[in-house]
């Protein structure tokens, strides 16, 4: 499981080598269990210094992820499970997920014109407002 390599997108693999793993005891309650078994995973990956990612990409994917990765490293944790193994295969699945979410380039957005015809309404409810309002005034004195 952990000597699995990362793939993202269908298009980068990250290999094993790059991939950090770290393990602890989950917090919470479970008694003797939680206590003594490491079952919650800390998966870290280096985007900053790996290999596998082009420049333009790499720097596209740190602007993406922000505070999601600081100083270039993405960190994924997984304590849901009692079970180390589960905890990994759901550790590599968010990790997939965020990296190929940071890839995705978004579409450029195509700005549209306001319809003249909710222009012309728009001001003709203003027009239609502005009389009530006249309306409610006071008539002005003359003197």
């Amino acid at each position: 499981m952990t000597g699995a390599p990362i793939r993202i997108g269908g298009r980068f693999v990250i290999s094993a080598e790059e991939l950090r793993w770290r393990f602890d005891t989950s917090g919470g309650p479970g008694g003797q269990h939680a206590n003594k078994a490491s079952t919650r995973v800390e998966l870290s990956w280096d985007l900053a210094a790996s290999t596998a990612i082009p420049d333009g990409l790499r720097r596209h994917m740190l602007e993406r992820l922000g505070p999601r990765a600081p100083q270039g490293v993405v960190t994924v944790i997984a304590g849901d499970t009692r079970s180390q193994w589960r905890n990994r295969a759901l550790a590599r699945r968010r990790m997939e997920e965020i990296l190929t979410n940071a890839i995705r380039v978004d579409p450029d957005r195509i700005p549209t014109r306001v319809p003249s015809s909710v222009r012309r309404r728009r001001l003709e409810r203003k027009r239609r407002r502005a009389e009530t309002k006249q309306m409610r005034r006071e008539p002005e004195q003359e003197e």
